[in-house]
């Protein structure tokens, strides 16, 4: 087997400048000073002169490059290993990778590669490098950091064999939060310092008012992602969560806009290396999605059809709570925004404003190729100056509102017309091709131009081009990825194993949890005579979990049944929908099992056809094993994982106590419960009171907004919905508290 890259690096040092690193590249000294021959040309041009900014030398490249090496940097798609860390969902359509020399990369091109995305045939790694160009891509594997960096510099290694030098840009989906893993989402967990997920993050940061986990979380994230040579992240989400009903809620900060603002304002400058932008020693950030993915349609996401509108149906709604934190991304330079899939309702709309106080217009146009909002609202008004990286697969699956172009022209039109710099998805370097030659040859001569649009806002050009690939070549040269292309295996196996970082992230777990009700069960006392049992979506989840969860008590004496126990702990864990797909009908957030519910039609409207939901696998013995304990004067402390707004009335009413965690750890959650850790967490988001406070009429109207809050729904809400205190929207416990964001017990 041949060396590995990462065994050839040879680095030079240059004197108060950046430290070049290359396997085989040409380095040129002159004047005492080291440059990396990054054009080829032998010479310290303006390209390879580190003394110009970054912005001098992407725009001296760009002059330099071929139209096809300009578009092969247009758009990024998800990539692969080698044989060591196979892609399930490549395995699944056959694939079967086959190593490079190094053992690290893999040269087996792939037929069929479908996703939710689209479907896409791949070349090999060294084609897709060497004759694609492409330098773009999305890593969704879990390798330990030795391997990650060892891979990373195997790719790198590749580029610095083209007459062109430029360095892949690896980017991946936040690796530093627990949670289910979920492919195009969160792909990967456990391997980094790893919190809860970010909704329990927000729920610490409310607890304790400090601000400062913000601080520690995102400075471990940018050392260790930059230790492994993993320079960019597609993260984090600035989405304020107006409808409980949406599946991305679980990736969110939660519903208070201000916090959310708050946040980025810590995590942009930490994770990047400082407000200007990325430094050589950040990781750049994709902040999504912009203007906001909350506003959902009754909780539709816009991955499918459902889902494809915004509804802002409450005047002033997309100021007041869906683009606050996006002020945050552009006063600290985050290096890109992705703008979501999803296209504005005019007809479903209350007026919105502009930073001018005059009305948007809201054209029917997907946010990635609407032009009033990225190149009007984001970069004319808010002063946006990073790049535009579209969401994944909006040139074929996910087109709302072009689906009348085709796919060239959906690729010119948004990068020419409506200012996209990175189009995420596939590797659609033909159909950039075709976009690019139907500028000059004869096609629009024999085929019109779709109604409502001109020929020159669906083609790409050569100024489009060269602005996209300036704008992206400027992030790599911040980065100092031209310069120091290389990471260090073994540094970045110390840096993540840095115990300071996992005890921190240990920590926030156990402020995570949030106590909603206790009659002064909790803290449990060591020696308790305990029934444990752990549900979730399936009954083999429910048995694996439940093993871990007795397994976890070492400090109590388990029984089997509840008529033995003292207390019966139950720890919940539901689960609601597929992420990629719709449901029949409305999303459930009930915790039920054989649920009747209705289903819906195409528009989203209720029909009176129905269907049965489980989100919990067996929710409907929970009355029966609270009976069986409280027939002795036992008790049930029970704890639900929430990456959903539940409505956990099914839980709560059998509970004696009741805690909520946000991909907790359970044994932070225990820590809580039997006292060695004081509750501090605060809920993120206001859990809805049941079905009355999500329904939606025959017209496909919800009776709470679905473009506001849940702590602001119930001015919103019918007077006769309201109870004494003026509240709707909220669960109220038999005790009287209600479960609305900022609530959370102590003891």
């Amino acid at each position: 087997m041949a060396v590995k890259a990462s065994e050839r690096v040879k680095r030079y040092q240059n004197p108060n400048g950046p430290t070049i690193s290359t396997v085989e590249r040409k380095v040129i000294e002159q004047d005492g000073l080291y440059f990396k021959d990054i054009d080829g040309t032998g010479t310290v041009s303006a390209v390879n002169d580190w003394r110009l900014t970054p912005a001098e030398r992407a725009e001296a490249y760009v002059k330099v490059l071929t139209t096809s090496e300009k578009i092969g940097q247009i758009f990024t798609s998800d990539w692969r290993m080698g044989p060591k860390y196979p892609s399930p969902r490549l395995a699944a359509n056959g694939h079967k990778p086959v190593a490079d020399e190094s053992g690290l990369l893999d040269e087996a091109p792939v037929n069929v590669s479908d996703s939710i995305f689209g479907s896409q045939s791949l070349p090999s790694t060294s084609d897709m490098v060497k004759k694609s160009f492409n330098r773009h891509v999305i890593l969704r594997e879990s390798p330990t950091p030795e391997d990650l960096a060892d891979y990373l510099n195997q790719l790198q290694y590749l580029t610095e064999t083209c007459d062109h030098f430029v360095p892949m840009q690896v980017m991946s989906n936040s690796r530093n939060e627990n949670g289910e893993v979920v492919f195009g989402m969160n792909d990967a967990t456990g391997v980094f310092a790893t919190y809860p997920g970010t909704l329990g993050i927000a729920a610490a940061v409310k607890g304790t008012a400090r601000i400062d986990i913000i601080d520690k979380f995102a400075d471990t994230i940018r050392r260790e992602w930059n230790a492994c040579g993993l320079k960019k992240g597609y993260m984090y989400m600035a989405d304020c969560v107006t409808d409980p009903r949406w599946q991305r809620t679980f990736g969110t900060f939660g519903e208070d806009p201000e916090l959310i603002e708050e946040i980025f304002d810590h995590l942009i400058p930490g994770i990047q290396g400082g407000s200007n932008g990325v430094t050589p020693e950040g990781v750049s950030m994709t902040v999504k999605h912009f203007p906001g993915g909350g506003a959902r349609e009754n909780g539709f996401d816009p991955h499918y059809a459902a889902g494809q509108w915004n509804i802002y149906a409450t005047p002033g709604s997309l100021q007041k709570y869906h683009i606050p934190a996006f002020r945050a991304a552009i006063r600290h330079n985050a290096e890109s925004i992705m703008p979501y899939y999803s296209k504005p309702s005019a007809e479903k709309s209350a007026p919105q404003e502009d930073f001018n106080g005059n009305p948007i217009e809201l054209q029917p146009y997907g946010f990635a190729y609407n032009k009033v909002f990225i190149d009007g609202l984001l970069r004319g008004q808010m002063g946006f100056k990073g790049y535009i990286n579209s969401d994944t697969g909006i040139v074929h699956n996910m087109c709302w509102g072009v689906d009348m172009l085709d796919e060239p022209e959906r690729i010119g039109y948004a990068v020419t017309q409506s200012g996209v710099d990175l189009i995420s998805g596939l590797l659609d370097n033909e159909l950039g091709e075709e976009s690019y030659a139907r500028g000059t040859n004869d096609y629009y001569d024999t085929h019109a131009v779709p109604a409502g649009f001109k020929k020159e806002d669906l083609v790409l050009t050569d100024a489009s081009l060269n602005r996209a690939v300036s704008r992206t070549l400027t992030e790599l040269f911040r980065q100092g990825m031209f310069e120091d292309t290389y990471a260090d295996p073994r540094k970045a196996a110390e840096v993540v194993a840095t115990k300071a970082d996992w005890e921190e992230a240990s920590r926030v777990h156990r402020e995570s949890v949030v106590l909603l009700k206790n009659d002064g069960t909790l803290p449990l006392k060591d020696g308790t005579k305990v029934y444990a049992e752990a549900f979730g979506k399936s009954a083999e989840a429910g048995e694996a979990a439940t093993k871990a969860l007795r397994e976890m008590l070492g400090n109590v004496t388990l029984v089997n049944t509840p008529d033995e126990a003292q207390v019966a702990l139950l720890m919940v864990s539901p689960q609601s929908g597929a992420y990629f797909n719709a449901t029949p009908g409305y999303l459930e957030l009930d915790i039920c099992e054989d649920k009747t519910v209705c289903n819906v039609d195409e528009s989203g409207k209720p029909t009176t056809e129905t269907h049965k939901e489980t989100t919990l696998v067996g929710a409907n013995r929970l009355a029966g094993i609270a009976a069986a304990i409280h027939a002795h004067g036992g008790k049930v402390v029970s704890n639900i994982n929430c990456p959903l707004a539940w409505e956990v009335g099914n839980v709560e009413k059998v509970s004696d106590a009741l805690t909520v965690g946000f991909d907790t750890y359970p044994s932070a959650t225990l820590d809580v419960m039997f006292g060695r850790f004081a509750p501090v967490g605060k809920l993120p988001l206001t859990l809805p009171k049941g079905d009355e406070v999500l329904a939606v009429n025959a017209d496909g109207v919800c009776i709470s907004p679905n473009d506001v809050p849940g702590f602001a729904k119930d001015a919103y809400m019918p007077d006769s919905m309201k109870d004494e205190n003026g509240k709707a929207y909220a669960y109220r416990d038999a005790a009287g508290n209600y479960y609305e964001m900022n609530f959370g017990l102590t003891f």
